[in-house]
């Protein structure tokens, strides 16, 4: 087609370059994104929970902008979401969510947001309109198959029941349907409401715990390993990942790959793809370090 148009001038034929050579570097993108999923279990669909740090109902609402940012995020991908436990705040938000992200590579995506989220804004809680400062932790883990065996002893297990919570009406659950189990030796604990059924929720409450434990089983041989070659790390709540900044500027910035973006109410919404991107490249380009 160069070629062509080299020899002579064609308006429709130099569309249709464009159009395909466009249409070829997106393809381009998508495979080497891909190709950035290189981790044992980033293929798997994932779960999700995100905690209220420092800032009372502050943070609690900056839970709840998450979860909203997250969902719509999913929903866009194609992902199928669902909410299994959440714990509402005492004014207002949530102090903490668990949800699963069901889809291709769900949990490679979600790896890229793991970490501390800070906020930045003005109050809606503040009469005063003051300047507030709030955290959120977000934690995901893969969701497993039959394949991974994890030994659960019965007698390890505390298993309480309890009234789903919700916002009332005709669809409010009036039985003690909820399952909290605690794994007592490691202090594990994982919840689950969304079914009617006890049954089913007991059924999800112990595949999410089943994640969880083999997540911690990974991090013991990690540390392990760390503790030998001497590396420490430091995951305190001074460990952010991303500032949200929204007074007395406007910026969102990953405090990882330094990218920038002024447009908060998109990411808010959801549009946070180039975040992910940027920090799967990165992990990328730093080598075959453990990618759980």
């Amino acid at each position: 087609m160069l070629e062509l148009l080299a020899a002579e001038k064609d308006e429709s034929l130099e569309k249709e370059l464009y159009r395909k050579y466009s249409a070829l570097l997106e393809l381009l993108d998508m495979e080497e994104f891909n190709l950035m999923f290189c981790g044992k279990y980033d293929v798997n669909n994932a779960i999700v929970t995100i905690h209220a740090g420092a800032g009372g109902t502050e943070a609690c609402d900056w839970v709840s902008m998450l979860l909203r940012m997250y969902l719509m995020w999913a929903e866009n991908k194609g992902f199928k979401t669902e909410i299994t436990d959440a714990m509402p705040g005492d004014e207002a938000g949530l102090k903490s969510v668990t949800f699963e992200v069901f889809g291709d590579f769900a949990y490679g995506h979600f790896r890229a947001e793991k970490g501390i989220h800070r906020l930045v804004r003005i109050s809606p809680f503040d009469s005063n309109k003051r300047r507030h400062t709030s955290f959120a932790s977000l934690e995901t883990i893969p969701e497993l198959d039959d394949t991974i065996t994890i030994d659960i002893k019965e007698e390890e297990l505390r298993i309480d029941t309890y009234r789903a919570s919700g916002a009332g009406g005709q669809h409010v659950n009036k039985t003690d349907s909820a399952v909290r189990i605690t794994h007592i030796p490691t202090n594990t604990v994982v919840a689950c409401q969304t079914q009617r059924s006890q049954i089913k929720n007991r059924e999800t409450a112990m595949k999410i715990l089943k994640s969880k434990l083999f997540v911690i089983q990974q991090e013991k041989q990690r540390e392990a390993l760390e503790k030998i070659a001497g590396e420490k790390k430091s995951m305190g709540w001074g460990s952010q990942i991303r500032s949200y900044v929204l007074h007395p500027y406007k910026m969102i910035k990953d405090l990882r790959t330094g990218v920038e973006r002024g447009d908060v109410d998109n990411v808010l919404d959801g549009d946070i793809d180039i975040y992910i991107r940027e920090y799967l490249k990165l992990e990328a380009a730093n080598g075959p370090k453990s990618r759980f």
